[in-house]
Order: C-alpha cells, then sequence, then structure tokens
C-alpha cells in the first residue's frame, strides 16, 4: 500500500495500539453485557491484504460465523468480526451462559444471542477509535451469515460495494477462568480512510 511506503514500522506501531485499544475495550463490553469478568489476551495486530482475509480464517471454503457492518462518518469502511462456528457455541455455553444445541445448527434465538454480541463488541470497537480518532464512525445494523469465508467476504462486497484494499486484522481471544474463545476482527477501511485516520492521529503520512 502506498500509503506505508513510508515510516511503515511506525504507522503499525499506531495501528495496533489502535487495535489493542480497541479491542480491550469490546472485553470489557462483553464483562458489562455477561455481567462477569472477562479478561483479553494480548492482541495480535497486523495489516493484511484483503484477499488474504479467507487464507486467516482457514481458508476460502471454511466454514465461519460472521457478524458484518458498514462504518459510515468521517472513516468509513467495513468490519468483519469472523469466529468458528464450534467458537460461537462456546461464546454462547461458557460465557454467555446459554444452553445452546449441539447439531451445529444455530436456532434463531442462538443466531439473536451471538448477533448481539457482535453488534456489541462491534460497536464498542468503533466507538474507542472514534474517541481515539476524533472522527465521526457510526456502524450500521449488523448482518449475520453461517457459510464459507469466501461466501461471506463475497456477500459482504456486494451488501457495501467495492472495499479497501488493506484489512486490519485483529486477532481477539477472550478469557473467563479456565475457558478461551477466540475471534478475529477485520477493519476493512476505504481507500482513502487510513489517511485520515493518520491526519487525525497527527501521524505525518510521509514519516520516515
Amino acid at each position: 500500500m502506498e500509503l506505508f511506503k513510508h515510516g511503515k514500522d511506525f504507522k503499525m506501531d499506531v495501528l495496533k495500539e489502535v487495535g489493542n485499544i480497541g479491542a480491550g475495550n469490546a472485553a470489557t463490553a462483553l464483562s458489562q453485557l455477561l455481567n462477569k469478568p472477562i479478561d483479553m489476551a494480548v492482541p495480535q495486530v497486523q495489516l493484511i491484504p484483503f484477499e488474504q482475509i479467507a487464507e486467516n480464517v482457514g481458508g476460502p471454503e471454511k466454514i465461519v460465523l460472521a457478524v458484518f457492518l458498514r462504518v459510515e462518518g468521517e472513516a468509513p469502511g467495513n468490519l468483519f468480526f469472523i469466529m468458528t462456528p464450534e467458537a460461537g457455541k462456546k461464546l454462547l455455553h461458557t460465557l454467555a451462559g446459554i444452553e445452546v444445541s449441539q447439531d451445529g445448527v444455530f436456532t434463531e434465538m442462538e443466531q439473536s444471542a451471538i448477533s448481539e454480541i457482535g453488534n456489541i463488541l462491534a460497536g464498542s470497537y468503533l466507538s474507542s477509535l472514534a474517541d481515539f480518532t476524533k472522527l465521526s464512525m457510526m456502524p450500521t445494523v449488523p448482518g449475520l451469515a453461517m457459510d464459507m469465508a469466501g461466501a461471506v467476504l463475497s456477500y459482504g462486497l456486494l451488501q457495501f460495494g467495492e472495499m479497501g484494499d488493506d484489512a486490519l486484522l485483529i486477532n481477539t481471544t477472550f478469557l473467563e477462568g479456565e475457558y478461551e474463545v477466540e475471534g478475529q476482527f477485520f477493519l476493512i477501511p476505504d481507500p482513502e480512510t487510513f489517511a485520515q485516520i493518520f491526519e487525525a492521529l497527527g501521524v505525518p503520512l510521509e514519516h520516515d
């Protein structure tokens, strides 16, 4: 990406800090929602090309559970929260205390609960990013899908139109006692949004 031609390490440090704050606030929001302490492992933050998103969740044919939404405002883009169906069941059962079916199918109640949890996590992440950058960032009503990763991303493209070339990947592990649930946030800013974020944070675009 041309924007990262100068000072890539410095800019990545800034994005990692943004990712850490966002993921930390997401864990806090989950704790408040479930009324129990939820910890979080230090998230891994990296920048990947859009076409590598599916590979990072197990390949284009890997069945995943995804909450996705459009980010509107001064820093537009798209946000996906992706986990395996098994992780989704564990999130509902061990963290949220909801009795879940074991047949691999998500009931309407389970889908509603996952969608609400995903909405709260995504909303808290965007809220912290907006506070950090002082940019207006508003989530649309989220969608929920369980399908092959490639199909989920293709559907997102159809819903939201062209996406940016790069995604900010935040690997997140939520912890409660001996239980852990892994999920991945993918923030896919529109082509000009990374520059807007850096400018808002006072990061020189030509930083050496």
